[in-house]
């Protein structure tokens, strides 16, 4: 018995001595291997915006009583004092940034049936004409480097009714007409 402990210890010994053996040649035959550098990015940015200087009132309209033209929003303000006039002007939508953007869809203010008896509101980008929401437009606006600009085309007409059984109208009417170009970064 005592002969069989003594091979379980040498065997066991000779085991520990072949694990710490290989640990250390393990050892002395990795190697590690470093890298390193220095990267720049460059800024970027994303500009999608109106051109003032490119605002043009179109042939024949009225001038607006005031408007307010910023990178981002135009505002106005006009009187239609009988039917035939219009206000209609165009200006440009330029990308100026570094991404391609994309024009995914255009939000206008609705007219009332009532109101749509007597005027019509247009929105044209791109030779496209809306005269309501759209939400699949995908229209391409692309950087310095492509077709960077687009014009857009606003027209608000006060309009003679079609229909005999609608009367002239009797009393002025205030609208508040809004549309919104929702740009997003394309692929």
């Amino acid at each position: 018995m005592q002969k069989q402990k003594n091979v379980q210890l040498a065997v066991i010994g000779v085991l520990a001595f072949a694990v710490l053996f290989m640990s250390i040649g393990f050892a002395a035959y990795s190697q590690k291997l470093n890298i390193g550098g220095v990267a720049t990015v460059g800024a970027n940015r994303w500009s999608v915006h109106f051109n003032p200087e490119s605002y043009e009132l179109g042939e024949g309209s009225v001038k607006e009583n005031s408007k307010t033209i910023t990178d981002t929003g135009i505002s106005y303000d006009i009187t239609l004092k009988k039917p035939g006039q219009y206000y209609l002007f165009q200006i440009d939508v330029v990308n100026d940034g570094q991404y391609n953007a994309i024009l995914d869809s255009i939000e206008m203010s609705e007219l009332s049936a009532a109101e749509a008896d007597y005027v019509s509101y247009t929105v044209t980008y791109d030779d496209m004409t809306f005269d309501h929401s759209s939400d699949s437009v995908k229209t391409a606006l692309l950087p310095t480097t492509g077709v960077n600009r687009k014009v857009v085309m606003v027209r608000v007409a006060y309009e003679s009714p079609t229909d005999h059984k609608v009367l002239p109208l009797q009393k002025e009417i205030n609208l508040n007409l809004s549309a919104s170009l929702s740009f997003s970064q394309a692929e």
